[in-house]
């Protein structure tokens, strides 16, 4: 039996993805380039992002941080502690479980994260025209 072959992408469908791939790299060199800017790496900035944004609590796990930031945990380890050393974030042993320690943004994370936040909010709706993004009001 014969394998399927896959069917061939046409030059509009390349054009797309080339699209697609050059906005989503526009947009990460901003984020970058914001991040340094305020004086923090572009890690620590989606640390602190992958942070507050965790679904249903204003905490995450280093964990769940590794599987966000889509690293190794000891490497989330070491990023944390360079953030618990700019005062941006702090760990805390879990009400819940007590062997889970959890993340937590202090208040000069929660500064630099709304300071980020709001260069984001042009650049993503820039990306509106291309394709939908996630809606940031205020």
């Amino acid at each position: 039996m014969a394998s399927a072959r896959p069917e061939a992408l046409t030059k509009a469908e390349f054009e797309a993805l080339s699209e697609f791939r050059f906005q989503i790299r526009r947009f990460e060199r901003f984020s970058e380039d914001a991040a340094r800017a305020c004086g923090i790496t572009p890690l620590q900035y989606l640390l602190l992002l992958h942070v507050k944004g965790h679904p249903g609590r204003a905490c995450a796990t280093v964990g769940e941080l590794a599987e966000r930031l889509q690293a190794r945990p000891n490497g989330v380890v070491a990023l944390v502690t360079r953030c618990e050393e700019r005062d941006l974030v702090e760990r805390r042993q879990s009400a819940a479980d007590r062997r889970q320690v959890e993340v937590h943004l202090l208040p000069a994370g929660e500064r630099m994260l709304k300071k980020l936040a709001q260069l984001h909010r042009t650049e993503l709706r820039s990306l509106a025209k291309v394709f939908p993004v996630p809606r940031i009001n205020r």
